[in-house]
């Protein structure tokens, strides 16, 4: 069942809603509220949210204020981290030249950002290669090492990158090259040959920390050097230590922006990260908030959809370094002109966007008509002249419009570049492992929300029933659940500030740990407009009680959600969530809709 919800039954009754979803409680037992409620002192609907997921009476301390100091792991628990580390020292006392060649999305970004933070601070030069996109597609390859190796670099980092580039590692290794793979894709039983491969998704791997994202495997990698440093005297040398909170904030960024679960270390991460963030250290970060006018403390919302966008599109359609760039200028003109920059390529990947996916919804329309979910229960669409920079973004479009595992192909020649996002209860990654294994794919990784892969385009069809099989096999050969989670029942009259407030400590909400939403039963909408060209504007409340919030619909133009709060011709169930507007002032509050049922 998607978001991680269980058959609980249906809320206000809504089995089927205007998006073809089940609305179910996120709550399994009514009891655990109550006591959470009475114990500690707290509003029922505070209290729902917590006890959905999964807080206690002794746990609310650490869920509210989740610390670094209580979980993070010792790195050392990693696979093949202590090697990783010895490797690294060996390297900084000789004086050795370092290369990263990183991923060039914002996980990879941030990852290389805080290896060339480190290393600037120990004094020590290295060079970061992030390949093109286009030309070049995902993971190390050997144009990209040699550059690397040219430059001087004898030791090569490998971040969000890696895990599955057996024989481009191998040619590196026969060339002299060491490598370190820092890594949380997917991994096969045999590792690629590499000096050191640290990735808490090895098959031999008992950290528990496989839910990290890159940039949370580099910043434990940096936590373990660090020590080891400390430990050799290193810093007693003349050499200051870094503090490397300070980095933090690019490691809630990239932890944000690759959708991992916000669960232990990460929730920590992402806690600590963001009041880092708010401290405006970081020149690229600030110049980033101020392209988008972002003037309130940042949260999840803005890592994952403010800034991170611009970076992802850097990677996607523009100059791929971009983003490494602007996390490590310490120059504020620089970082302005290079935020100016990647502004640009996210509004040109915007343009882009919207033509490939109304061809993508139009294929995927067509490839859904009388079928049977249970035994094709993953949507696969394949165009030519699409933009390989966007299709993991079209994906998570359509994904959000069919409650599906989706895979986007863009075909070019014979080859086709595949880019796939998942739902809860299917592990695409995985799924996307197995076909390469098979001999099906050409590459391809990926971890369980998300994945990429190149395949032949006259094994296209071939691949796609091997990956419908394999997410039936998850799924039990069931069709997936189609769900929405709901904490509780709202009146538009208890939408307030005071709700919003209550509510705000609860996050970072992101994967893991979804924002509260609040069903609105029997309520009519009072007005509503199409704003920005896709969004729905609109005010909503209950006759009896008089009772009005306003509301807002994102990218709900022309879908079944917009066109029913349009209408506005009867009374509807709503189902969003409540956020302070602070755009409108201090006290002003109003409902992101996400979905509605007529009554």
């Amino acid at each position: 069942m998607n978001e991680g919800t269980a058959a609980r039954g249906d809320v206000l009754g809504v089995s089927r809603s205007v998006t073809e979803r089940a609305w179910r409680t996120r709550l399994g037992d009514e009891r655990r509220a109550l006591e959470l409620a009475q114990r500690a002192g707290m509003a029922e609907p505070v209290a729902r949210v917590l006890a959905a997921r999964g807080v206690g009476p002794d746990d609310i301390g650490t869920f509210l204020n989740p610390t670094l100091r209580d979980m993070l792991p010792d790195p050392s628990g990693l696979a093949g981290m202590d090697v990783a580390v010895a490797r690294a020292v060996a390297a900084i006392q000789d004086g050795e030249h370092i290369g990263i060649f990183a991923d060039y999305d914002v996980d990879g970004a941030t990852s290389a950002a805080l290896l060339v933070r480190f290393f600037a601070h120990l004094g020590r030069e290295v060079e970061v290669y992030v390949p093109d996109r286009l030309r070049e597609g995902y993971g190390p390859n050997s144009g990209g090492l040699a550059a690397l190796a040219r430059a001087g670099a004898t030791l090569i980092f490998t971040v969000d990158c890696g895990t599955s580039a057996h024989g481009v590692l191998a040619k590196a290794r026969d060339e002299g090259l060491d490598i370190v793979v820092l890594d949380h894709h997917v991994a096969q039983p045999a590792l690629p040959p590499a000096a050191a491969v640290v990735n808490p998704n090895r098959l031999d791997d008992d950290s528990g920390c496989g839910r990290l994202a890159a940039v949370g495997v580099t910043f434990l990698f940096l936590v373990a050097l660090n020590r080891a440093l400390r430990d050799g005297g290193w810093y007693g040398q003349g050499h200051a230590e870094p503090n490397l909170l300070d980095w933090l904030d690019m490691v809630a960024l990239g932890t944000v922006c690759d959708v991992v679960p916000l669960g232990g270390v990460n929730r920590a991460f992402v806690a600590q990260g963001l009041k880092v963030m708010a401290r405006r250290r970081n020149l690229g970060i600030a110049a980033l908030a101020d392209m988008a006018d972002l003037d309130e403390r940042p949260d999840s919302y803005h890592a994952g959809f403010v800034l991170g966008p611009p970076i992802n599109a850097g990677g996607r359609i523009g100059e791929p370094g971009l983003g490494v760039r602007l996390l490590t200028t310490g120059s504020p003109e620089e970082a302005a002109e290079i935020a100016g920059r990647l502004d640009a390529c996210n509004r040109e990947r915007r343009r882009i966007e919207a033509a490939v996916l109304e061809d993508a919804r139009a294929l995927a329309e067509r490839s859904l008509e009388n079928v049977d979910p249970a035994v094709r229960p993953l949507l696969l669409v394949a165009g030519r002249g699409w933009h390989v920079g966007v299709i993991g973004i079209v994906a998570s479009r359509l994904k959000e419009a069919y409650s599906l595992p989706v895979c986007v192909v863009a075909l070019d020649g014979t080859l086709g570049k595949g880019s796939g996002r998942s739902v809860r209860g299917v592990a695409l990654g995985s799924a996307v492992t197995a076909a390469l294994q098979a001999g099906l794919l050409i590459d391809g990784g990926g971890h369980e929300m998300a994945a990429g892969f190149t395949v032949a385009a006259r094994r296209l069809d071939a691949a796609s029933e091997f990956l419908n099989a394999h997410v039936a096999d998850q799924l039990g050969h069931r069709p997936p659940l189609v769900a929405l989670g709901i904490d509780g029942v709202l009146s538009p009259a208890g939408a307030t500030v005071e709700m919003a407030t209550a509510l705000e400590p609860l996050g970072p909400f992101g994967s893991g740990n979804p924002r509260p939403r609040f069903g609105f039963p029997g309520v009519r909408v009072h007005h509503a407009v199409v704003i920005g060209g896709s969004h729905v504007r609109c005010a909503f409340g209950r006759g009896d009680d008089g009772s009005s919030v306003k509301g807002i619909a994102f990218r709900a133009a022309g879908t079944p959600l917009g066109n029913a709060l349009l209408e506005r011709n009867g009374p509807l169930h709503l189902a969003g969530h409540v956020r302070l507007d602070r755009r409108r002032g201090p006290n002003a509050v109003e409902v992101v809709i996400e979905d509605a049922a007529r009554l």
